[in-house]
């Protein structure tokens, strides 16, 4: 049987996004385009990035920019009629999503369309502006697919908007156990020279991986885990990542003289990074704003535990065997659930092999999520 045709628009190629492209690829005839050369906001080595990518894209850079997120780029109906795609997959409420939306209205293109939407339910019921519901009314009565990251805002779309079943599919951003994990020999190798450098062997290691930006709530959260660093001296915070608040952060630490115990090695990418999950004893995400937070995939994948903010999206991930929930806001909460969770942490164990996945396999996800479009 011949493969629809699936055209797809997106911002930039991230890390977490490679899995998702290859299932798609697998499943479609892809082209996939990108509006610009690297994450705005995160910037990755994209030529290592492109060779675990299996199928090619192309990159739409000329254009205007309005306002912080708001791009337009030329050329997106030039490449629609060049790939004459059965199916256009757009993002968000973006105003690429609207301009098919308009050639679709107007039937110069015949394609379903569709767009991936990152809310989580927070985001969905609370942070929308008015712009934004105006725009998100006026979309996914005109388009024929959304994708979204989760059960709960899939009926929320259902339920507000009255959109058939069949029109949302449930695309968590996931990733491959097996990609991840291929190079297990060297990311062992890096491991072990990280706990000989940190002094980190027979330690209790908490995780962080991300961005250091207000929003994460790394500061409050520092604040909070300090008094059970000083009391336990086998446990080591690592924050692996760069961001605006650093230096104050930094500094933070320096002002309660936690130097030891709270570690900021830096930006890591690739085996690089996954060794930092392979020593890690547990994975803590403390964000007070995260649309959905895909390195709580990652963590779950090398076999850690979670301590996870409520106001990530990706806390729908989370269970009662392989995580904690949280509210960051909310100090009790924060502080009763963590002693717990910290307690319960291990010393570094740095064989991949006994370092199984807690969370599904991301191809099952993906392929019940599309049963339906592919039919």
């Amino acid at each position: 049987m011949q493969k629809k045709r699936i055209l797809i628009f997106q911002p930039a190629l991230a890390p977490y996004m490679i899995d998702q492209y290859n299932f798609l690829g697998d499943l479609f005839d892809m082209k996939l385009v990108f509006f610009y050369d690297n994450v705005p906001n995160d910037k990755f080595d994209q030529k290592k990035l492109s060779m675990q990518l299996r199928y090619g894209y192309s990159l739409l850079l000329r254009g205007g920019r309005f306002g912080k997120y708001r791009i337009f780029r030329w050329g997106v109906w030039k490449t629609i009629k060049k790939h004459n795609p059965d199916i256009i997959l757009s993002y968000e409420f973006s105003l690429t999503t609207q301009l098919l939306i308009l050639l679709k209205r107007l039937r110069l293109i015949r394609a379903k369309i569709g767009s991936s939407i990152d809310d989580n339910l927070e985001m969905c019921l609370n942070n929308a502006s008015t712009l934004h519901r105006i725009a998100r009314q006026y979309s996914v009565k005109h388009l024929d697919y959304i994708t979204v990251f989760s059960d709960e805002v899939a009926a929320f779309y259902k339920q507000k908007y009255h959109i058939p079943e069949k029109k949302v599919i449930v695309f968590p951003i996931l990733q491959s156990e097996q990609r991840l994990k291929a190079d297990a020999e060297k990311i062992e190798a890096i491991a072990q020279e990280r706990l000989k450098n940190f002094q980190l062997d027979q330690k209790r290691i908490l995780l962080y991986v991300g961005r250091f930006f207000a929003e994460k709530g790394l500061k409050k959260f520092i604040e909070t885990i300090s008094p059970f660093l000083t009391t336990h001296p086998d446990m080591v915070f690592v924050m692996v990542g760069n961001g605006d608040e650093h230096e104050t952060i930094k500094q933070l630490i320096a002002t309660k003289g936690m130097e030891d115990q709270i570690l900021l090695p830096g930006k890591y990418e690739g085996n690089d990074l996954y060794a930092w999950f392979l020593c890690a004893s547990g994975f803590v995400l403390p964000s007070i704003f995260e649309p959905y937070g895909a390195v709580i995939n990652e963590a779950l994948i090398f076999g850690l535990k979670v301590f996870c903010s409520c106001y990530a999206g990706s806390r729908v991930l989370i269970t009662p065997t392989n995580g904690i929930i949280f509210d960051p806001l909310n100090e009790d909460d924060t502080r009763s659930k963590l002693n717990d969770f910290l307690s319960s942490l291990t010393k570094v164990n740095i064989n991949l092999s006994s370092k199984k996945s807690l969370t599904e396999d991301c191809n099952v996800v993906f392929l019940k999520a599309w049963q339906n479009v592919i039919s």
